[in-house]
């Protein structure tokens, strides 16, 4: 039954006591008698407002160091009971329970204390017991009670209160019901997650309440919703704001320019590198990059590994372009660069990115650990007459990192820590190849002494031969097809070399 609730008695027994001050006082004025125990008990006491300590109510101190405190029967009875209830209302009566109609209770700060790297004996002293059992009590009686659970929705209760004298309406106390058990639901995954880390059961839990709503997904006529802290992993310091294919492009683009310690610059449309060059210094990152393909490059979202200094801001000024990362920009870098106001600059922060990745697929979910390997030059094992060179090596592991981040099937050409040209997302090797081939020619690279890398084994010699004709010397794979041998054959015949991985980058 839909009924306003006049707000008598509350609960408040809190961890963060930030603005809580003026709610306190708004229902102080609103005649409210307060229940409360420890640090909560004294903040409310030192505002010169009365405050019965619950253990006076229950007639038992805090115990346990704290483990115990509310509960029992006079503090759930007050909260559980219906009070359109003849029975419960009876046994309330016959027991002095007061009934409780507000709750303000959160929860111990497990993530935080997670996060922090704290040992495990702090962490278990964080898994909130008595917390999270009121606010599903006080959830569950939302009929009669209300319930808060998070100091964000402090101020939502007291405007509320205003705008209906001091009373709630069933509506109001089942909205902040559903928080609550947003609340309670997200902290039991996030321990569930915590203990689930050795040997884990095959379960998929995940919870994420920080939610940026977006202009719209892939298309327009999609809605789109990122969940996770961009403020945790970027600065944004100008530009509107990031679109749900930007946030796509953004991820690839890390994940890309993770994998290089030189200084690199790289340049991503539709998730796949157009650009890439490592160099001595971040400008000729810049210069080299953008010169493998200096018309994709335009609207792309740009990343690099080093500082922005004011002369290669004023270099990438002259490319209209989406959305530039880097770890940090010159005052004079930023001044130019946040010249145009829908250009958006982000200054990347260090975090501990996961480890796991998932999506939805039919009618469930798929997940996967992510791809983190990839294999240095004592990992490629030369099976042809020829061997690579050490800069051939180093031009192998480079076009190597960049297949692995390149939707297949593709083929990669590079030269001297840059990326000549690539095939991607074609339906065979051999078209990934000739598509490299031909866009390396229409930007007028030579292709002669250049690397060829590809993510998966050659079913066939046919690649092989094409590139070697082509002016391909150095050949990398990871093997594994029942041909393998026909492709090395055709390597030596051609003069060229060869290494294998045994580790294949499909990414789809």
């Amino acid at each position: 039954m839909s009924r306003p609730v006049k707000i008598k008695n509350a609960l408040i027994s809190v961890y963060y006591k930030d603005n809580l001050e003026p709610l306190i006082r708004q229902l102080h004025a609103d005649g409210v008698n307060f229940y409360s125990t420890g640090g909560t008990e004294n903040f409310i006491r030192d505002l010169g407002i009365d405050v019965i300590a619950v253990e006076n109510l229950t007639g038992y101190p805090s115990i346990l160091g704290g483990r115990v405190k509310t509960l029992h029967p006079k503090v759930f009875g007050g909260i559980l009971n219906r009070r359109d209830n003849k029975e419960d209302k009876n046994q309330i009566a016959q027991y002095e329970i007061p009934e409780i109609d507000l709750v303000i209770v959160d929860l111990y700060p497990f993530e935080e204390t997670v996060r922090s790297g704290a040992k495990e004996e702090d962490i278990i002293e964080k898994i909130d017991i008595g917390g999270i059992s009121l606010i599903r009590a006080a959830a569950k009686n939302f009929n009669d009670v209300v319930i808060i659970a998070s100091k964000n929705d402090y101020t939502t209760l007291s405007d509320v209160l205003t705008e209906n004298g001091g009373y709630t309406m069933l509506s109001h106390r089942k909205s902040f019901a559903r928080q609550a058990f947003n609340t309670s639901s997200h902290y039991d995954t996030a321990i569930f997650n915590y203990f689930n880390q050795q040997e884990p059961l095959s379960v998929f839990k995940y919870s994420e309440t920080n939610e940026v709503s977006l202009r719209y997904g892939e298309n327009p006529h999609q809605k789109g919703v990122f969940f996770g802290d961009l403020n945790e992993m970027f600065e944004k310091l100008n530009g509107k704001e990031l679109s749900y294919n930007n946030l796509v492009d953004v991820d690839a683009a890390v994940s890309l320019v993770d994998e290089f310690e030189k200084p690199t610059f790289a340049i991503l449309k539709h998730t796949n590198a157009c650009g890439i060059a490592s160099r001595e210094s971040i400008l000729e990152a810049w210069k080299t990059a953008l010169a493998c393909d200096p018309v994709s490059a335009f609207g792309g979202v740009l990343i690099c590994n080093r500082g922005i200094d004011a002369v290669t801001a004023a270099e990438i000024n002259n490319l209209f372009f989406e959305v530039l990362i880097a770890p940090s920009y010159s005052v004079e870098a930023l001044t130019l660069l946040t010249g145009k106001k829908n250009r958006i600059i982000l200054k990347r922060n260090e975090i501990k990115l996961p480890s796991k990745q998932f999506k939805t697929l039919l009618n469930g979910i798929i997940e996967q650990d992510k791809d983190l390997k990839m294999e240095g030059p004592e990992e490629m094992i030369h099976v042809t007459e020829r061997k690579p060179t050490e800069q051939q090596l180093e031009d192998l592991v480079f076009a190597n990192k960049i297949v692995k981040h390149t939707k297949s099937n593709t083929i990669v050409l590079a030269k001297n820590g840059s990326l000549i040209a690539s095939g991607m997302g074609q339906t065979s090797r051999v078209d990934a190849l000739q598509q490299a081939i031909v866009k390396a020619k229409a930007f007028h690279f030579n292709l002669s002494g250049c690397v060829m890398a590809s993510d998966a084994f050659f079913p066939f010699p046919d690649c092989v031969e094409i590139a070697a004709d082509a002016g391909v010397v150095m050949v990398l794979q990871p093997g594994g097809s029942i041909k393998d041998q026909e492709s090395i054959d055709m390597a030596n015949n051609k003069g060229i070399g060869m290494v294998t991985t045994g580790v294949r980058h499909f990414k789809h």
